[in-house]
């Protein structure tokens, strides 16, 4: 159709749109109705869910979330960990995936056999138990970092990939002028490559920030617990009291009220502190996203080879 979009155009455009929007909504709104759920009072959301916005708003459970030195600390042992391994581990795996990327690269095929093992195979839970142990590592704070420093070979093919886009020119005329192989991987392959730096980081942070098996297979110190590992013990704790009040609420009333009591009253009650709780620990998240994303571009190689 000349002059502008055809009836079928406009139908698939539309049937686009639509469709996106139902899908930011499932996406947005859990958080959402978590959000607002944890800034409403605990007493008025027994009554009922909020579905859009509290119905009597209070910081309370934010604040006692926040005021708790365990959830402090664990909320500092979750960042510091989440920042070193994410640095330490991309440019560790960024440099062991250039080297992978060389055709010099001596035993490579060696390698790429004990890369795709690593991929689908795996010790299991009870000789990584032993290792740790072995290794010195259990109920340690390097427990969190060691393991954590090599990202996985499926980082290492991204990265490949991403480097053999790199003009050969660039790595030829930097040997010439007496470049060594770290000089070019820091000065010239490192600022080639921040889009796939940027997105395997946001990946790595996302992933080792929610991570709270670490915690329950390999630690035991209260001074070592993540946030993660919080909430989860939160969540359980909470079911385990709403399971046994159903059992019982037919059966005594006495143990039933009881029951009930653990979850508090008032402004704060145990729904309202895991609720504030979860909301907390998706935070740097979400605000994590929108700085990385400014680096997941394309071009970046345009113009750096010049004829």
């Amino acid at each position: 159709m000349v002059g502008g979009k055809s009836f079928g155009e406009r139908t698939f455009q539309y049937s686009n749109v639509l469709i996106m929007v139902v899908l930011m909504v499932l996406t947005i709104y859990p958080f959402w109705f978590s959000l607002i759920s944890s800034l409403n009072n605990g007493d008025d959301l027994v009554r009922g869910p909020v579905f859009l916005w509290p119905r009597e708003f209070t910081w309370a459970s934010w604040q006692t979330v926040l005021a708790d030195p365990g959830i402090l600390k664990a909320l500092w042992i979750t960042a510091s960990r989440t920042v070193i391994v994410t640095v330490v581990s991309i440019l560790h795996t960024a440099m062991f995936a250039y080297a992978f990327s060389r055709p010099y690269l001596r035993a490579k095929k060696f390698y790429i056999i004990v890369g795709f093992t690593s991929m689908y195979f795996s010790g299991g839970l009870i000789p990584s138990f032993m290792l740790m142990t072995w290794l010195g590592l259990y109920d340690t704070y390097l427990v969190y970092i060691i393991p954590a420093l090599f990202g996985g070979f499926w980082n290492v093919i991204i990265f490949n990939a991403n480097y053999k886009g790199i003009p050969d020119a660039l790595f030829e005329s930097a040997k010439m002028d007496g470049a060594s192989e770290f000089r070019i991987f820091l000065q010239i392959v490192i600022p080639l490559s921040k889009p796939v730096l940027a997105a395997l980081s946001v990946f790595t942070a996302v992933g080792v920030w929610n991570d709270y098996a670490t915690t329950l297979y390999f630690t035991q110190s209260t001074d070592l617990q993540t946030l993660q590992y919080m909430i989860l013990r939160l969540i359980q704790s909470n079911r385990a009291v709403d399971n046994m009040m159903s059992m019982v609420q037919e059966v005594n009333v006495a143990v039933s009220q009881l029951l009930n009591s653990t979850g508090g009253k008032g402004l704060v009650t145990a729904k309202t502190i895991e609720l504030a709780s979860m909301v907390i620990a998706s935070i740097p998240m979400i605000v994590m996203y929108p700085f990385a994303q400014r680096f997941f571009i394309k071009g970046v190689l345009l113009g750096s080879v010049k004829g």
